[in-house]
């Protein structure tokens, strides 16, 4: 197979009740453009037979390259292990497996390419999850949008149509807690954000939990704004004029009303103010350290088990 001009990437674990229409979708555009594809799927260690549909597709179609990790090593790592395998030479689209996000908006999108644009990412203009995690979302994108020191777009996700010079880049910045949209906005160049309406899952379960939405929203914070370390320095100076307005109103009790200031209560006072701080401070400072411990190990970002490109099995 010749050079693909375009490369779509999704990552699946235990699709494979949403494999077979994932498939017809991407073959229905594939036949429908002019331009050369090659869709890579990532198969992130899923416990169903979501890698044998992958092999025997890869095997009888050269279009699709298949990626099969060798544990689960989560969403964004799989996308990370996609885009460092794409071949797309003008342009790499990053998709859901889960059919939310729609192939077909590549037609869509890939005129904004060649009008000069890297980076056309998708804005969810409406979500079909349910009022709590909507609210959930709606409330991170804008809290990040207002601490962060780059402007990352509201309620966009790692839906994207992005240039070969942005993903080349991309594949250069080896942090091993990753947010890709975030990374992606702080490349820079020439980026458009288009709106779309966000559909239901096609089938199955959402694969990710709170927690690891918590986890996703601690590497937005801590990776790309300032602001949790600048807090911890702001709370202990407000910390410290606390006690210094208690400490003056004691002496003024004491000195011009002739007030008799109970010891306990005011130790105790201190000793939970502090204390509470401290354990606040050292919480936030341990989540840096922590980003810096597993840096600072210099694994491989992921491991790949196998791969089929070109109807050709690699171990």
């Amino acid at each position: 197979m010749k050079t693909p001009q375009i490369s779509i990437i999704a990552p699946l674990y235990n699709e494979s009740e949403t494999f077979p229409f994932l498939v017809e979708r991407l073959n229905n555009l594939m036949d429908s453009v002019q331009e050369s594809i090659e869709i890579v799927l990532i198969d992130d260690g899923s416990r169903d037979n979501t890698a044998e549909l992958m092999q025997a597709l890869a095997l009888t179609d050269e279009r699709y390259h298949c990626l099969f990790l060798a544990r689960n090593h989560g969403h964004q790592l799989a996308l990370t292990a996609g885009l460092a395998v794409s071949k797309g030479s003008e342009a790499v689209m990053v998709i859901d497996g889960d059919l939310q996000d729609p192939p077909e908006l590549l037609t869509e999108f890939y005129p904004y390419l060649k009008q000069g644009y890297d980076v056309v990412y998708a804005v969810r203009k409406q979500r079909k999850e349910n009022f709590v995690k909507r609210s959930a979302y709606y409330l991170f994108y804008r809290l990040l949008k207002s601490i962060s020191y780059v402007d990352i777009p509201l309620d966009s996700g790692d839906f994207a149509l992005m240039s070969r010079r942005v993903v080349n880049i991309m594949n250069k910045m080896p942090e091993e807690s990753r947010y890709l949209r975030g990374m992606r906005t702080w490349v820079g160049f020439k980026q458009i954000g288009v709106e779309y309406a966000r559909e239901e899952r096609h089938s199955g379960e959402s694969k990710y939990s709170f927690k690891q939405l918590f986890n996703l929203a601690y590497s937005g914070i801590f990776n790309f704004s300032e602001f949790p370390i600048k807090f911890v320095s702001r709370l202990g100076v407000l910390s410290i004029i606390v006690s210094l307005i208690y400490f003056i109103s004691v002496l003024i009790k004491k000195y011009y009303f002739q007030e008799v200031i109970e010891g306990f209560p005011a130790l105790l006072f201190m000793i939970i103010l502090f204390s509470g701080v401290q354990l606040f401070a050292l919480g936030v400072l341990g989540e840096y350290i922590l980003r810096v411990f597993f840096q600072s190990k210099n694994r491989p970002l992921f491991i790949i088990k196998s791969e089929i490109h070109n109807k050709e099995f690699v171990e």
